[in-house]
């Protein structure tokens, strides 16, 4: 019997996925393995009937640029009394794949244990995906999704900055990235928008609805003393996240709420609420400012993949076997800026909690604060004229408001 290599995603999309896929499959066959793979991620590949593709080159190269995945992703999280030998005697696995994030690639370490126990010796690499690049990976390498996300990310930003240019009026766009503003910072400052709001800003100060929206005002009156009216703010949906919760409960908007009593923040738009709650202090203040919300979310996750993660993609997918050819397993495949791949472990990523803390944006490197100090926003400078518009403008400054002043 053939010995095989399967293949699951888990979590989210991102641009690429089907690359890896591709690839894994091409570069197997190549060396007489049979390629599975199985729809529904762990729930699939530990039920009883699991829906199963069996690849031939035919239909990887037919894949390779697509944007999705042509396996259906799953974030189910399996417990121990879940796992069961019977699909990997049956079509003799020596190496599972996994695609996805640090859950999906623990999950598939103690899959791998508890199947030695049973007497199987099964190998596993994972392949590290998301769109939000906070896995901190070796030398700030870019998660692979990422830079395809920002170039689709920067399409629409471009179009929506047209639009305010050519109507006078302001957008509020969030973007996705739940612990880390990295796409929310690259497609604004990719598109010159006027001001971004990042969780990373937040480093001397909480994080307040009170904050965020007198952010938005200092750009929005800074342009007008410049003379300009209209503009795009960028608002990473991290810090909406990383609020309070009591914060999110006093804002007033209506939320559903989980079994705990939670808020379910991802049933609601993010750039809606902002803009909303924008929309209510301008009229406070007295300011006549037209503003529209705009939601960069899903637009993003399966998009065709651009040249850069195509590459990295396919670099991946070719280094999972190299690393199998050389007896790793419970590993993750990683290539430096040389192109050089070398396995990382779950551990070397790992708090003292057993957690994967994310890869934040830098927030006091030089490109960071390049890139911030474009952005259009109240300083001490401006007070005079700002109070034309403004009765208490050092409630707008942008350093006072992060807290920021030395």
């Amino acid at each position: 019997m053939k010995e095989s290599v399967v293949i699951i995603c888990g979590g989210g999309p991102a641009p690429g996925i089907n690359t890896v896929i591709s690839t894994l499959a091409k570069t197997f066959i190549k060396d007489d393995y049979e390629v599975i793979g199985v729809h529904y991620g762990y729930q699939g590949l530990l039920s009883d009937n699991p829906l199963l593709e069996f690849f031939d080159f035919h239909k990887a190269d037919r894949i390779f640029n697509k944007g999705g995945s042509t396996l259906i992703m799953s974030r189910f999280k399996p417990k121990e009394y879940d796992f069961k030998v019977n699909f990997f005697l049956k079509y003799n696995v020596k190496l599972l794949v996994t695609i996805g994030g640090d859950d999906t690639a623990s999950t598939a370490n103690r899959l791998s244990k508890y199947l030695l126990k049973q007497g199987l010796k099964m190998a596993h690499i994972h392949v590290p995906k998301t769109i939000d690049n906070d896995l901190p990976l070796p030398n700030r390498n870019p998660t692979f999704g990422f830079h395809s996300a920002k170039d689709q990310g920067v399409r629409i930003g471009n179009t929506v900055y047209e639009d305010a240019r050519t109507s006078d009026n302001w957008f509020v766009v969030s973007a996705m990235g739940r612990s880390a503003g990295h796409l929310a910072f690259g497609i604004s400052s990719a598109c010159h928008f006027p001001m971004m709001i990042i969780p990373e800003m937040f480093n001397k100060t909480k994080i307040t609805f009170d904050k965020i929206i007198n952010l938005i005002i200092s750009s929005i009156i800074k342009s007008k003393i410049k003379g300009v009216e209209y503009g795009v703010v960028m608002i990473s949906e991290g810090v909406f996240h990383l609020m309070e919760e009591e914060e999110i409960l006093d804002s007033g908007i209506n939320f559903t709420y989980d079994d705990h009593g939670h808020p379910e923040l991802g049933n609601v738009s993010k750039s809606h609420i902002f803009n909303y709650l924008l929309q209510i202090k301008l009229k406070e203040l007295g300011l006549k400012v037209k503003s529209r919300p705009v939601e960069i979310g899903y637009e993003l996750r399966c998009c065709n993949p651009i040249a850069f993660d195509l590459t990295l993609c396919t670099l991946l997918a070719i280094g999972v076997k190299k690393l199998f050819d050389q007896g790793y397993s419970e590993c993750i495949v990683s290539a430096n800026s040389n192109g050089d791949i070398t396995p990382l472990f779950l551990k070397d990523f790992e708090d003292e909690q057993g957690k994967v803390p994310p890869r934040l944006v830098e927030i006091n490197s030089d490109m960071t604060q390049l890139f911030i100090k474009n952005l259009f926003y109240i300083e001490e400078t401006d007070y005079k004229k700002v109070n034309k518009y403004l009765k208490y403008p050092e409630e707008y400054d942008f350093k006072k408001i992060l807290n920021w002043v030395r």
